[in-house]
């Protein structure tokens, strides 16, 4: 009797250690998605951190998780900087979307945290270690930003700020906006330094990460010409040219927006 227990106690805990295995197997051979990366947006010069709101709210709708970084605007290092350190508190992979300026931003930011899967530019500076904005602007035909800037704001430590004319800023920058929130936006731009859009890029990302372009055609801040040259220049997976679109078309056209910066996400965590 006490062998015939012995023997049935062997076989339960047998039969058990195979439902085990078979239970490990099964869930291995699930294909279980992986995590979604977070999404990262940077606004760039003369915006905020609202500028992303539809980009957000479309991004949020397909489950993404979502920061819209605080650029201060003070230089392309310390900006940079600030966004690698909100990077840094992310826990798993990260797409980061720059617009404008914020586009040098990414690019330096990016190059020391290997958990950025990919970069999208909007609108954005893409420049070469030891370019500036003011560079690449400068080399195309086409922008009218400096006609439209009011007279600098000196500051205490004798830096300048730099706004656009409110009068001014929807036909320079929002041109495809409804004109009452282009006037919202006017009132709440964020100034950049002017030393900020000359200094040189740190580091180029987007020679390592793979990076996405969306841009308007009648940009009148940073020329198309110039954007198109960037995109070639990075060997963009997709580039997207919006006719009529003005700079800002993260606000003009969200879900064009958002859905580039999926297929960014998509494409790269689909990867084995």
């Amino acid at each position: 009797m006490k062998k015939l227990s012995c023997l049935v106690r062997a076989f339960v805990a047998a039969g058990v250690m195979a439902l085990q295995f078979l239970a490990a197997s099964s869930a291995a051979a699930l294909d279980v998605p992986a995590a979604k990366p977070t999404i990262v947006l940077v606004h760039g010069a003369f915006a905020e951190s609202a500028s992303w709101n539809d980009v957000a709210r479309e991004l949020g709708a397909r489950n993404y998780p979502v920061i819209a970084a605080a650029n201060p605007l003070r230089g392309v290092k310390t900006d940079a900087d600030h966004v690698e350190a909100v990077i840094a508190a992310v826990q798993g992979s990260v797409v980061l979307v720059g617009h404008s300026y914020g586009g040098s931003v990414i690019s330096a930011a990016a190059a020391k945290r290997p958990n950025v899967l990919a970069l999208v530019f909007v609108s954005a500076f893409a420049p070469e270690a030891g370019e500036s904005a003011a560079d690449l602007s400068g080399r195309f035909p086409g922008s009218t930003l400096g006609s439209a800037l009011a007279p600098p704001v000196m500051l205490p430590d004798g830096s300048k700020d730099l706004y656009i004319v409110q009068d001014k800023f929807g036909k320079q920058f929002a041109a495809d906006v409804a004109p009452a929130v282009a006037r919202l936006m006017a009132v709440s731009q964020r100034p950049i330094t002017e030393a900020a859009l000359g200094e040189p890029a740190p580091a180029a990302a987007w020679k390592t990460v793979p990076s996405w372009f969306i841009y308007g055609d009648r940009d009148k801040n940073i020329p198309p010409a110039a954007l198109a040259f960037m995109a070639e220049r990075a060997h963009s997976k997709k580039t997207v040219v919006v006719k009529g679109a003005s700079h800002v078309v993260m606000t003009s056209r969200p879900k064009l927006v958002a859905r580039l910066i999926v297929e960014a996400a998509e494409a790269k965590t689909a990867q084995p």
